[in-house]
């Protein structure tokens, strides 16, 4: 029996051999997403992602170590910074080549960008090493596209959230890990430990990804060049990325200044703010949470819900500087980032299954170049009014993503009864 099931653009599927044509060419028809797979996925998302938040617990060490450069402050930002280029630049790769074979050659290109960061002699050279750090990490962003892919649509939303929710263990455990390990290894200890993470992650996704997965050949020049159309094309993807943006500046001017603030207060080191990181976990229980309650009811009041959260975190931090304060207000502005950002992706990911890379590609580029601006406005903010003025920002900003979502949210419903 050879029962053809949909026909588009000469690319046709048949039961008999369940073979995906397009263009003269034969490939398997795309793998499906297991239980272990998606673990896979999620372990090595967070193993990816926790590079870029390794130096946020150790810039106390790293100016000490070069006599308070004026440069060492920029490394969180130049990190994200890199991870944006990365984002821009290399994830939408995954919508034209294989994504196995994109994820594993930037997999060797993290090694050997943080290789070169552990032997990092001067502030320039380590400024340039986290950039090249950020955007090899984004293979992350390769990672959650893929889960997407493969997951079945009415479960896509707790697939992506599973793999988020190991992505988010990943940033928090970075914090900790650096914090405890700089403590008695150095800065430079950290990242050469990295390093063999790194190898070890790329044995383990040569060993398991899916070998098969449907790809479209896309010139590259004419990949980067429908990034402007798919902006202009979804008004849901540029309010998602106003949205998540204004949060994530918030949260990237806390985590930037936690350890200079509890250095000056406390006197201190990179441990304390590392252990902070623990706290966070709150996020990763809400990210399958927010998958599911997506999947089922919709994802706006759980948007909505995420950037309340995040206000009411810096309410507690800005009225309680202490320790309990600290903690308390980490575990609630931790669970609203990653509630809004789970169910941002859900909304985005549903707008075109062709393009999941490159809108993934505009949705985090334009989050992490918000967490970039926000790490460099809270410096600016702690030079003008210390944890106050940070705290302030960090109001302002989840006030902005607010509004973004109620205008949103009016001209939704002002189009749909139009």
């Amino acid at each position: 029996m050879n029962v053809r099931l949909f026909t588009h653009a000469g690319k046709f599927v048949t039961i008999d051999k369940l073979i995906i044509r397009e263009r003269g060419q034969e490939v398997s028809e795309s793998p499906r997403l297991t239980r272990g797979l998606t673990w896979v996925l999620a372990i090595a998302a967070g193993l990816s992602v926790a590079n870029i938040y390794y130096n946020q617990p150790l810039l106390g060490s790293v100016s000490r170590h070069y006599q308070g450069a004026s440069l060492i402050h920029l490394i969180p930002a130049a990190t994200q910074l890199g991870y944006a280029a990365g984002l821009l630049f290399l994830v939408p790769l995954g919508d034209a080549a294989s994504r196995r074979r994109v994820i594993l050659w930037q997999t060797l290109g993290l090694v050997a960008a943080l290789a070169f960061v552990s032997w990092a002699h001067t502030p320039a050279t380590l400024l340039v090493g986290s950039v090249v750090v950020g955007a090899a990490a984004t293979v992350a962003q390769q990672i959650i596209p893929l889960a997407a892919e493969l997951a079945d649509p009415l479960q896509r939303g707790q697939a992506v959230g599973t793999v988020m929710s190991g992505l988010l263990a990943g940033i928090l455990l970075a914090r900790t890990l650096s914090g405890v390990v700089g403590q008695y290894l150095g800065w430079s200890g950290v990242f050469w430990i990295s390093t063999a993470m790194a190898v070890l992650l790329g044995i383990m996704l040569y060993a398991t990804l899916p070998r098969h997965v449907h790809f479209r050949h896309t010139a590259y020049g004419d990949l980067l060049r429908s990034l402007v159309k798919i902006f202009g094309d979804y008004p849901e993807l540029r309010w998602a990325i106003i949205r998540q943006g204004g949060l994530f500046a918030a949260f990237s001017a806390f985590w930037s200044l936690l350890a200079v603030y509890l250095a000056q207060r406390y006197h201190v080191g990179s441990v304390a703010a590392g252990l902070y990181g623990i706290l966070g976990f709150g996020g990763v229980l809400v990210a399958p949470f927010a998958g599911r309650r997506a999947d089922t009811r919709g994802a706006g009041g759980l948007i909505a819900g995420g950037i309340l959260l995040l206000l009411a975190g810096f309410i507690v931090f800005l009225i309680w500087p202490n320790y309990w304060g600290l903690g308390i207000g980490t575990l609630i502005m931790d669970a609203g980032v990653q509630m809004s950002m789970v169910s941002n992706q859900s909304i985005i990911f549903a707008l075109n299954q062709d393009a999941r890379n490159r809108i993934n590609t505009l949705y985090m580029t334009g989050m992490f170049l918000c967490g970039a601006a926000g790490s460099a406005l809270g410096s600016v903010a702690w030079n003008a009014a210390g944890w106050s003025g940070v705290m302030g920002l960090g109001l302002i900003l989840g006030g902005i993503s607010l509004a973004s979502f109620r205008i949103g949210h009016h001209l939704r419903i002002r189009e749909a009864s139009a």
